[in-house]
């Protein structure tokens, strides 16, 4: 499976600009026969957390905009955007998968909003991991804080061969993030997809791109710098069964109704 991985340098709050730009990356993904294009957290506007200006109602533009490119360029499409929650003055910050029809495949909703920042009082929490495949592979998908969260990937870890990571992850905190996802990685064994963004942001914070790929052992498969875009990898999913086979690790995990409290 060849997978780009766009390391987004969001235009602030400008959707317009970003999907001129994002349309362009798509186009190469397919020229360049990747099964899928991965975009980070809130790759249209940048994680603004001005409602007004980033969330929309209900599937409304940028979902429209993503599923034409998914089924224009017949690939897969994996990206980050805000959608308001009906009757309520939060949203949800979500994860969106296209398959190459321009079909949903998947829906996922942030499970742990970045509360350090104050996310929660603009997001609320999403309740459900979603499996979703792409060429008959079982995947997942997170979005950025919830990386700190193990206890949610082994919510998929036996089913899912590959899980997606969407982020807008700084500079500050960049060796968390390639540890955590070599971690997450590891201990689920199957490959960890980063796909974070770089630049700057309106509220003055950088971002170092460092988007990744590692496999089940934990391998570093491919990794980006702080300034290019644009980058694949290519992943044999069949990997995940060889090691799970040969280190049945996953197979003595206890049942949480196990574990005395």
């Amino acid at each position: 499976m060849k997978i780009a991985l766009i390391q987004f340098n969001s235009i602030w709050e400008d959707k317009k600009a970003n999907f001129q730009r994002a349309a362009d990356f798509v186009r190469r993904a397919a020229e360049e026969k990747c099964a899928v294009v991965v975009f980070p957290e809130m790759f249209a506007t940048g994680f603004s957390m001005d409602l007004s200006a980033v969330a929309e109602e209900g599937y409304g533009e940028t979902p429209a905009f993503l599923a034409k490119l998914a089924r224009d360029h017949c690939i897969t499409i994996i990206a980050g955007f805000a959608m308001m929650v009906p009757g309520d003055n939060k949203a949800m910050n979500m994860a969106l998968v296209f398959n190459p029809k321009g079909k949903p495949e998947a829906t996922y909703t942030k499970i742990h909003p970045f509360s350090p920042a104050g996310e929660d009082k603009h997001f609320i929490a999403g309740e459900h991991t979603v499996i979703f495949k792409i060429d008959g592979v079982p995947c997942s998908v997170f979005i950025c804080y919830d990386l700190r969260f193990p206890e949610t990937f082994r919510k998929v870890a036996k089913e899912a061969q590959a899980v997606f990571v969407l982020a807008n992850w700084p500079s500050t905190r960049k060796e968390h993030w390639e540890t955590l996802l070599k971690a997450r990685a590891i201990e689920n064994q199957c490959f960890i997809i980063g796909v974070n963004r770089t630049g700057t942001d309106g509220n003055g914070l950088h971002y170092p791109g460092a988007s990744a790929v590692f496999g089940p052992l934990g391998g570093l498969v491919r990794a980006g710098n702080d300034t290019e875009e644009f980058l694949t990898a290519e992943i044999e999913p069949s990997e995940v069964a060889k090691v799970r086979a040969e280190f049945p690790f996953l197979n003595d995990m206890k049942p949480d109704n196990t574990i005395a409290e």
